[in-house]
């Protein structure tokens, strides 16, 4: 029977149902999730193959490792204000649109300056479309379905990084220089990042095919263009006309969510909307959101900080418990290996050269970063199966107590083995805590607020 009354997002979404268009969905998020995990893991994988091209020492690798995250840092807000205001699929178009210019840039790279140019613009742009595809996600389910689905993005993430080890083992090794001209090589790890700008682009052609979040166009007053997206969700979904969606109007979000005193224009222009969009930041630093993002903000900073901490020199540490081993012949404690691990140079002593020397006898250090991202996607379809019987809140204080407790053992660990088991459960419990996270943050805040957070 057909709802005559208005119905609100909750009601719509779930009369629209569950099922094709949806797994259409997630397929697409595949590529987009992919996305964001390269832009920030690739330069691990390419620091052994790269280090004696670009004469890269240790702390030219901290510096790569974390010039993603300065221009993510640096662009915050301002992609949160954007998608609010201007909406998550143009975000989402644009914004991996010119990610995959700057890996293509990266992938040209003839020096540690052009390659640190390139990483901090494609974290400077990634920022946008990371945090609008969790909102955009969540915003096409319902309550009961939402938590779930930021474990399938969890999923879909660590297929990433399961990813980049599989391609790494199969190009990096290669003894590959095609010389185009006196200074411009290309080399194994160049084509490596070639090879993963094609993943931004394939989601940029994407979400063209995608519509516009139904809950964002509610929210700026668009109602009809909303139901709109409802009727191909449902028809979509069910198989049956668009005609037949049991909904036949919704309810008017702009006199509802009357959010401090501020309100949203139906119908905008660009200029309202960016005007509106500074505003929209604003109670996050006032009334009963204040306490919440602060507290939120302390445990997001320091999950993410000591997770990319690891995660992001797990193949580093990986080849540096195997080149101890290939030249010591016997296992050793993890910072004993890494005591002895130096970075490769060219020295000259008594006019003799000694060549800067990348061991490609590594195939463990693939196969053991393979091993970590495959414990984490396992930990995220057990998370999916016990949230919702045991609770958002009692399943992140679980996991950062056990994350802390292997982080912490990792300093005995004795052999490579160990060192493995307790990374695998370190960067598998951490990553689904982030996530856990995140689908509080979805309930916490409404969806006016949620993308400043996010980014």
């Amino acid at each position: 029977m057909d709802q005559e009354e208005p119905a609100d997002f909750e009601k719509a979404i779930l009369a629209a149902k569950w099922g094709k268009f949806h797994w259409m969905m997630y397929t697409i998020a595949i590529t987009s999730g992919w996305s964001s995990m390269f832009e920030t893991t690739t330069m691990s994988y390419v620091f052994p193959a790269a280090e004696c091209d670009l004469g890269l020492t240790l702390e030219h690798k901290g510096l790569l490792n974390a010039i993603t995250y300065a221009g993510m840092i640096s662009t915050g807000f301002f992609w949160g204000y954007l998608s609010d205001t201007l909406g998550r699929k143009k975000l989402l178009i644009v914004g991996y649109f010119l990610d995959a210019i700057f890996v293509l840039l990266s992938a040209t790279s003839q020096s540690f300056a052009m390659l640190m140019v390139s990483k901090f613009f494609g974290g400077f742009i990634i920022n946008g479309p990371f945090s609008a595809i969790t909102t955009y996600i969540s915003e096409l389910h319902c309550a009961a379905h939402r938590s779930n689905a930021q474990y399938v993005m969890g999923v879909i993430y660590s297929a990433g990084t399961l990813v980049l080890p599989l391609l790494a083992v199969n190009i990096l090794p290669l003894n590959f220089h095609w010389k185009l001209s006196e200074n411009f090589i290309i080399h194994s790890w160049n084509i490596y990042l070639f090879i993963c700008a094609f993943v931004p682009l394939t989601s940029a052609v994407a979400f063209i095919f995608l519509p516009e979040s139904p809950k964002f166009l509610m929210t700026t007053g668009r109602n009809e263009k909303a139901l709109a997206v409802f009727r191909k969700i449902y028809a979509m979904n069910t198989g049956q006309p668009g005609d037949n969606f049991p909904v036949k109007v919704l309810v008017n979000e702009i006199e509802l969510n009357q959010i401090c005193n501020y309100k949203i224009t139906a119908n905008r222009t660009k200029s309202k909307a960016f005007l509106e969009g500074w505003q929209q930041m604003k109670p996050l630093f006032q009334g009963p959101y204040l306490a919440k993002i602060i507290l939120l903000c302390l445990i997001q900073c320091f999950n993410m900080g000591s997770l990319n901490t690891l995660r992001l020199w797990l193949p580093q540490l990986f080849q540096a418990m195997n080149d101890y081993e290939l030249n010591y012949n016997s296992s050793a404690p993890l910072c004993e290996a890494l005591e002895v691990f130096k970075p490769n140079k060219i020295l000259e002593n008594n006019n003799k050269t000694i060549e800067c020397f990348v061991n490609t006898n590594n195939y463990s250090v693939y196969t053991n970063s393979m091993i970590v991202c495959a414990v984490t996607i396992l930990s995220y379809l057990v998370a999916g199966g016990v949230i919702n019987k045991i609770g958002k809140k009692k399943l992140g204080v679980i996991l950062g107590s056990c994350t802390g407790l292997t982080a912490m053992s990792l300093y005995w660990s004795r052999n490579s083995l160990s060192t493995l088991t307790l990374a695998s459960m370190f960067v598998a419990g951490g990553s689904v805590m982030i996530n856990t996270l995140l689908a509080i943050i979805v309930e916490m805040f409404p969806t006016t607020l949620r993308l400043n957070y996010e980014c």
